[in-house]
């Protein structure tokens, strides 16, 4: 089978050597709604805000905005129809159930031709995640993403919502030429502005272009991110791009070279060259004590530049998490049943597909990663406390990283950094929709659950704050005490997105039809 190699070329392009194929028309069993009444009932609520769980509550949904939500109750108390709103044109029972904001994924890509060659196959397992809304970094060629931003606002096809943001000199109509001066970066966002590209994400460009593509996004209310590449960090890191306006950092790239304490670029080994990936990922990990630690002057004064700039980490740890476990990364309980084949190869070590660099992984280079995380962690956690934002996403789907179950790994990763599920659950909901809305000026559409906004809600009935773990579509095995069996619990049980009700399980039963189907075919 050909295989796809993605490349993060000098000129800042990001490229697939072919287009992910659209998602075909929703089918007419495919969601139900929008209703003109839709009331839930005798939930709990866990609303985004971070505050605590609360309910019982009634939630009333008009065509695909939330109207109302009533507390109707006690817990442990009959609840008094009396005190409930008016019966629905559709109603759930969601007693016992919780609800909360749809999932917002703020760094995804939408596959690519052999790897995952249709895109219903990622949208399906991030809305059979409860992931509402993605931000694509990109999530594909301009034009292709345009076109099914606009089907899925319209809600001719089953995915989340879809921001668009694009890598800073791309586009098939692009005619500029590269951006080799900070007057045609500029020319390039005017241009993509006008394309309908909501943001910029920004992988490797000199300092005085990087300056200019940003400042010009901030003046026509587009977002900014950037994965500061190595290739880049050495002239500018995270505290430069936060200088620079940038509005979001993702991953960790820039982080550790701006706590460097005896070196100004990461001293590699003398023979590494950046394109042997196994080099490049295992070596990065070699950071973790070459910075000020945790609690000096140095750290703190970071988190507080962070802070005065209103910069928002987005970690993706879980992008790199086959790095500390690769057999744990390579089994994971998900792998079989949701895996296509073609992914799979991807996945396997081989030199040509970015981030399958596990060509001989040892116990060294995972006892460095868990001591890189140890540090990252930190951060995280201390940035979270002194009132940063630090939000949820997956980058799938490179190095054993699925689409939709890489969120919830992260969320898992958020609370082994110290976390409380509830902040996790803000991250992935009220601060990543202000990740999007803030550099348009506008206020959030969706992300919290309040009377006004859009109505993208997770139902689910298990409680994620006791197990986080129960938000995968897999599940989670627990003992069944009174029948001495062990028995699969949790996963989504509905997605609503715009008003629009999804069963999420059958979501992935469509996956699970999908991979089968290459599984045969790759008999054949």
């Amino acid at each position: 089978m050909k295989r796809i190699l993605l490349l993060v070329l000098l000129t800042s392009t990001f490229l697939t050597k072919a287009q992910v194929a659209p998602a075909p028309d929703r089918g007419s069993d495919e969601g139900e709604g929008p209703f003109d009444r839709l009331v839930i009932r005798g939930a709990t609520l866990i609303d985004g805000t971070g505050a605590p769980p609360f309910g019982p509550v009634d939630i009333v949904i008009e065509k695909n905005r939330i109207a109302d939500v009533v507390l109707v109750g006690t817990p442990k108390v009959p609840i008094n129809a009396e005190d409930r709103p008016e019966k629905g044109t559709k109603e759930i029972d969601a007693h016992g159930a919780y609800v909360l904001p749809g999932f917002i994924n703020i760094h995804t890509h939408v596959g690519g031709n052999p790897k995952a060659p249709e895109s219903e196959y990622a949208y399906k397992l991030w809305m059979g995640h409860g992931i509402t809304t993605i931000r694509g970094v990109p999530a594909g060629e301009l034009n292709w993403v345009e076109n099914e931003k606009k089907r899925s606002a319209a809600n001719k096809i089953v995915a989340p919502r879809i921001i668009n943001f694009q890598v800073p000199g791309t586009g098939v109509d692009w005619k500029g030429g590269p951006l080799l001066t900070p007057q045609k970066a500029r020319e390039w966002v005017a241009w993509a502005h006008s394309e309908g590209v909501d943001g910029i994400k920004i992988f490797n460009l000199d300092p005085e272009i990087f300056k200019a593509a940003v400042d010009e996004a901030r003046k026509r209310n587009m977002g900014s991110v950037a994965h500061l590449s190595q290739m880049m960090v050495g002239r500018v890191n995270a505290r430069d791009a936060a200088e620079m306006g940038l509005h979001n950092l993702t991953h960790f790239y820039g982080l550790f070279e701006s706590l460097y304490k005896e070196e100004d670029i990461q001293h590699w080994p003398r023979d590494l060259i950046y394109n042997d990936e196994q080099q490049r990922f295992s070596q990065v990990a070699y950071q973790w004590d070459k910075i000020h630690a945790r609690g000096s002057d140095e750290w703190n004064e970071l988190i507080d530049f962070f802070l005065e700039k209103d910069f928002i980490l987005d970690p993706t740890m879980t992008a790199y998490l086959g790095g500390r476990d690769v057999m744990k990364a390579r089994n994971a309980d998900w792998m079989d049943t949701y895996v296509l084949p073609s992914l799979q190869e991807f996945y396997d070590p081989n030199r040509l597909d970015h981030g399958s660099y596990f060509y001989n992984w040892t116990t060294w280079e995972e006892v460095a990663w868990k001591n890189f995380y140890r540090v990252w962690m930190s951060f995280l956690n201390d940035y979270k406390n002194a009132g940063g934002r630090v939000t949820v996403s997956d980058d799938a789907s490179f190095i054993y990283n699925l689409y939709g179950f890489g969120v919830i790994e992260e969320m898992e990763l958020l609370q082994e950094a110290g976390f409380h599920p509830l902040e996790v659950i803000r991250g992935a909901t009220l601060h990543a929709a202000e990740a999007l809305f803030e550099p348009k000026g506008k206020p959030i559409e969706f992300g919290i659950v309040r009377p006004g906004l859009l109505a993208d809600l997770v139902i689910i009935d298990e409680n994620p704050i006791e197990n986080l773990k129960v938000l995968y579509g897999t599940g989670f095995p627990r003992l069944n005490d009174e029948t001495g069996e062990v028995e699969r619990v949790g996963g989504v049980k509905y997605t609503i997105k715009d008003g629009i009700l999804y069963d999420a399980k059958q979501l992935l039963k469509d996956v699970e039809e999908m991979v089968e189907e290459q599984k045969m075919k790759t008999k054949d």
